[in-house]
């Protein structure tokens, strides 16, 4: 299965914001990677430039290559509606993301291990699928091997009730997929124009 391994701080140094989760170092040192560092005398981005590296943001935040994260572009133009905007609801619509979303674990990467171990289940039926699409109405919750895991329950965070596309009843430790967000209610800082507009070439 295919995932970035690399170095975490060094993404979010290159974009200046810790798009793959808090990170202590990045508020030590919020230079760009380099040998020299902010010192390095740097041009200003020119369009192109600045098109790839939203693409780059969005692929490294929500944890897809770029084959998948073109397949995923290319679905969200075939929908009705504004491109942009459909693509950011369709990466949220992710298993992994959803399972992030609720609160079910720290971070995107710590919830593609749940979903790809088998923790997860999505109407009864366990599903180890990360980029699995939910569907409005899809009921998420743990496989029954792990409901009682006390390893799979110490990752949970709880939900934040900002993210009201998403719903999760602890007591029955299931939670619902609602909606597809509406995009100011996504906080990621993603210009998805930019994105449209690089694919658009």
């Amino acid at each position: 299965m295919a995932r970035y391994t690399g170095p975490k701080t060094k993404i979010s140094r290159i974009f200046g914001e810790p798009i793959l989760g808090n990170s202590k170092s990045l508020s030590k040192n919020s230079n760009p990677p380099g040998q020299h560092g902010a010192a390095r005398k740097r041009k200003s981005l020119g369009e192109y430039a600045l098109q790839l590296r939203e693409k780059q943001k969005a692929k490294y935040t929500y944890g897809v290559l770029e084959r998948q994260f073109r397949k995923t572009f290319e679905e969200a133009a075939r929908l009705k509606g504004v491109t942009g905007e459909n693509l950011i609801k369709l990466l949220e619509a992710r298993l992994d993301n959803t399972v992030y979303r609720m609160g079910l674990t720290a971070s995107r990467p710590e919830a593609r291990q749940l979903v790809s171990h088998k923790h997860v289940t999505v109407n009864g039926e366990v599903v180890n699928i990360p980029s699995y699409q939910l569907k409005p109405g899809d009921i998420v919750g743990y496989a029954p091997k792990s409901v009682n895991s006390s390893s799979v329950l110490s990752k949970v965070r709880g939900k934040n009730p900002k993210f009201n596309w998403v719903d999760w009843n602890e007591t029955e430790k299931k939670g619902t997929f609602i909606s597809y967000p509406e995009r100011e209610s996504v906080p990621e800082n993603i210009k998805e124009q930019l994105i449209v507009e690089l694919y658009s070439k």
